[in-house]
This record gives C-alpha cells, sequence and structure tokens, in this order.
C-alpha cells in the first residue's frame, strides 16, 4: 500500500524488501522480527529455508492452505471444516491490514481523498472492496471517494524499459 499526496508516494507499507507490509499472495507481510530466530531455534530451519518460506509460502497460501488467489480462498471459505476455517482467517488477516494501512496514512496525512484499490485482489473481488469501503465508512471523511482502478504492470515496465533503453542510445 502507499500514501500519495500530489501525485508523490509520501510512505509505502513495503520496507527493505516486499516482505513487510500487507499480507500478500505468498510473502507474510508485517511480522514481529524475532520470529526468524524463533523458527531458527526451534525448528531448526537455516537463514535459506526461513527466507523461502516468509517469500513463498506465506501470506494468503500459507494462512489459507488453499492458495493465493483470493477467489479460490472465497471459494474455500464457503465451505464447513478446518479448510473454510482458514480460508475464512486469511480473508479477515487480509482486511485487518488493509483497514490497519488506511487508518495509519489517514492520520500520517491528515485526512484523504480518495481511497484506490489496484492490482488482482483488488480487481477481481469487488466484495472484498464493498467489506473494506464498509467497515472503514465510519473513520474517513464523507467526501472520499473510493475507487477501483485496473492495472497494466506489463505495459509500465515496457515503457519505463524503453525509455531507459532510449536514453543510453
Amino acid at each position: 500500500m502507499a500514501a500519495v499526496d500530489k501525485g508523490i508516494s509520501v510512505d509505502t507499507s513495503m520496507g527493505f524488501t516486499p516482505l513487510e507490509g500487507l499480507l500478500m499472495g505468498t510473502r507474510c507481510g508485517d511480522l514481529d522480527p524475532a520470529i526468524v530466530f524463533y523458527l531458527m531455534e526451534k525448528e531448526n530451519l537455516s537463514p535459506h529455508r526461513i527466507n523461502d518460506i516468509l517469500n513463498k509460502e506465506s501470506g494468503l497460501l500459507g494462512v489459507s492452505g488453499v492458495g493465493n488467489d483470493m477467489r479460490d480462498i472465497l471459494k474455500g471459505s464457503r465451505g464447513r471444516g478446518p479448510g473454510a476455517g482458514k480460508c475464512k482467517l486469511a480473508i479477515e488477516i487480509f482486511i485487518h491490514r488493509v483497514k490497519k494501512y488506511i487508518g495509519a496514512y489517514l492520520a500520517a496525512m491528515n485526512g484523504l481523498d480518495a481511497i484506490i484499490f489496484t492490482a488482482g485482489i483488488s480487481e477481481h473481488n469487488p466484495w472484498l472492496i464493498r467489506r473494506i469501503a464498509g467497515d472503514i465508512k465510519k473513520i474517513i471523511p464523507q467526501r472520499t471517494k473510493v475507487m477501483v482502478v485496473p492495472t497494466n504492470e506489463e505495459l509500465l515496465i515496457a515503457r519505463d524499459t524503453y525509455s531507459i533503453i532510449k536514453k543510453r542510445s
């Protein structure tokens, strides 16, 4: 997530790596750094293995046990049993983290004009946007616009690459 003021990013949920911030498809998001030492000592895991777990086996995948696609997790949450419970937990953790960052950015920026959801989870899960917007309506100014803006990351990467190559030639 990012807080943007007049087109300039003034804060982001990502830190040194993309591990910080939101729970993602396979990345853990915010966690207590001591978990690394716990896993090394109690589970006898190497730093390389812990890195793989935090980057490739955590997040929505790790919590739900179903996968990293919110649509699959939503389907899994509709069933019964422990699998459904894990899917529901993954959804609730994700929603909680999004709301937590919106609240933090609202405070840091002394207000906001819009909340813009983008990328796959937002574009393919309108129920999620309605849920988050409904949950936060009490804390955001009434005039705040809530929007979903589709992304085309590949096109942006291609344009940036072209621009860099053009400047060098």
